[in-house]
């Protein structure tokens, strides 16, 4: 029988516990996002927020050494500095209120258990500038309403406490449809909520006794980092699940597009995890731990041939490098104890820039405008607090301007700026690539941090974005019948567009996007879209909008064809 205190022994259980069903259901979840566009990513988001601090919670566990107040700041710490996205804020900043109101305690009891779940909420909804109902906060808020009620109750059983809050939550979440008409028109429910329900059920399940496999696995390659190997062998104290990390270069003669890219990292993940797909002209970089090589071979050789093969035994190799990366991991931590702020050796300035950016032509256009910093990331994969805060770290200036420049980046770079205390962080709440550069341009040397704030701010008002993708599953959204493979024109509204011709739906939503005091379209092409193709498109917006100024340029970003803005 289940004891009715949970001491911090049984708290890191449940949490890793918790991680690992989030973990297990992450692509499930990444599912449930409204829009069918290929860079779904909240379960994501969640699982890598959540890892981020089930690392050390692991360790101190395997350790044996667990109290709650260093298990408090472990996952509050953790998930902070990991937190990506929208949902892995939101996540994070539950977990930071629950551990605020549980580190001075020895055990938790139901009081105090309805206590944190209070905690939490109020401050993750603190955390978001225009909380929205019908979400993982509305999920969140209905199992501390619920926590407390059955609390005040004078309920004792913390198993039949836990159990009922769960399936009141489960009621809240099955309601979500009814408070956002676009997820009832979708026919799902939140994703942000429903990957709350899994981190929940988890921990349950350990409160319970059942028997858990605790083992973390690496889920995905930080944002910006470079094509590495052997990025999950470093778990210590872990069964290695697939054996073989294998690495080789397709020299591509067949084509290998954005939907070719889609489907061969989807065969990957059937045969193994860890995986990297880097797709570079006429080259393709892949890196995957698989029990199978072969199979992975034999898949990579319908694109082309390949080279720089490299085939290691993760088993045989993993105690020495478990030793070596723990050896070094001892000697980074006591660096950074030493000096926790590296700064750069470039001479100190008064302003600088961060710019959330992906695509070697918007690249190119960020640093022609001034930009310091680039953190590589965006839609398909969020840069999570802890790249920000390396990015401001970076830049040497007394004030740095963080332009996210997605809506899905600016709360982890509002919980960066509030994590800074030696520089001013000003975050402009620019939600795409469009409304960066314009901010960017829009910032007079002359004037004050505190009036070009607001000027940029007001300047990224004026401008209206659209992309152009394709559909990964069918649904109807927006009053669209959208099928597998179809072409969406996406605004900051939604979508606009849907077909079966790229140029015909860019040209559908630009309309949508237009009214008479329109005066600049700039068309940023992807690394899909051929020059040739982009210059006839061109042509056929500067016809039929003759008053305006149109631009095109080459941004290389994956995914999205054209991004198109106008103001």
């Amino acid at each position: 029988m289940a004891a009715n205190t949970i001491d911090a022994k049984m708290l890191a259980k449940m949490f890793l516990a918790g991680a690992k069903n989030l973990e297990n259901k992450k692509e499930w979840i990444n599912e449930l996002n409204v829009f069918p566009v290929p860079d779904g990513d909240t379960g994501t988001n969640m699982t890598l927020t959540i890892m981020s601090a089930a690392k050390d919670v692991a360790a101190m566990d395997a350790r044996n050494d667990v109290d709650m107040m260093s298990l408090a700041k472990a996952i509050s710490s953790g998930s902070l500095r990991g937190a990506r996205g929208n949902s892995g804020v939101i996540l994070s900043q539950l977990f930071r209120g629950f551990c605020k109101a549980i580190r001075d305690y020895e055990t938790i009891d139901i009081p105090l258990l309805a206590t944190a779940a209070e905690r939490a909420v109020e401050t993750a909804y603190k955390a978001v500038m225009k909380p929205k109902e019908g979400t993982i906060l509305t999920v969140a808020k209905g199992a501390s309403l619920k926590a407390r009620e059955l609390a005040d109750a004078g309920e004792t059983d913390m198993e039949k406490y836990i159990s009922e809050i769960l399936s009141h939550a489960d009621y809240v979440l099955s309601q979500t449809p009814e408070m956002l008409p676009v997820l009832k028109q979708a026919g799902v429910v939140d994703s942000g909520g429903q990957g709350l329900m899994q981190v929940l059920k988890g921990a349950y399940e350990a409160f319970l006794g059942k028997t858990v496999d605790f083992k973390l696995e690496s889920t995905a390659v930080t944002a910006g980092a470079p094509f590495a190997a052997s990025n999950a062998s470093a778990q210590a104290e872990a069964d290695i699940k697939f054996g073989y990390c294998t690495e080789f270069i397709i020299m591509l003669t067949k084509t290998f597009n954005i939907k070719q890219e889609m489907d061969f990292k989807a065969y990957l993940e059937s045969i193994g995890d860890s995986i990297v797909v880097v797709a570079d002209d006429d080259v393709v970089k892949v890196h995957v731990h698989t029990n199978d090589p072969g199979l992975a071979i034999q898949k990579a050789l319908k694109y082309g041939a390949l080279s720089n093969m490299k085939i290691d035994n993760m088993r045989l190799e993993h105690q020495e490098k478990v030793i070596k990366m723990s050896q070094k991991a001892e000697e980074e931590a006591a660096d950074r104890v030493a000096a926790p702020v590296s700064q750069p050796a470039a001479e100190k300035k008064e302003v600088g820039f961060i710019a959330v950016s992906v695509g070697e032509g918007i690249n190119a256009i960020m640093k022609d405008l001034g930009i310091d910093y680039i953190i590589e990331g965006g839609q398909t994969m969020n840069p999570s607090t802890e790249d920000v805060l390396t990015a401001i770290e970076q830049v040497n200036a007394e004030t740095v301007f963080v332009l996210p420049n997605n809506k899905n980046i600016i709360l982890a770079a509002n919980q960066a700026k509030y994590m800074t205390e030696d520089k001013r962080i000003i975050v402009i709440p620019t939600k795409t690539i469009a409304q960066g550069i314009t901010a960017v341009i829009n910032y007079v040397p002359d004037m004050s941090a505190e009036e070009n704030e607001a000027a940029m701010t007001e300047a990224i008002g004026m401008v209206k974005t659209g992309e152009v993708t394709y559909a990964v599953r069918d649904t109807i959204i927006d009053d669209y019948e959208i099928k597998q493979g179809d072409y969406m024109g996406i605004d900051d509204g939604g979508i606009k567009a849907v077909g079966q011709a790229i140029e015909s739906v860019t040209l559908n939503m630009i309309e949508k996007m237009m009214d008479e005091d329109q005066e600049l379209i700039s068309i940023y092409y992807g690394q899909e879209t051929t020059e040739e193709d982009a210059v006839a498109l061109k042509e056929k917006v500067e016809e039929k909008y003759p008053s305006c100024d149109v631009e095109l340029q080459y941004g290389g970003q994956p995914i999205y064809y054209y991004i198109v803005s106008v103001e």
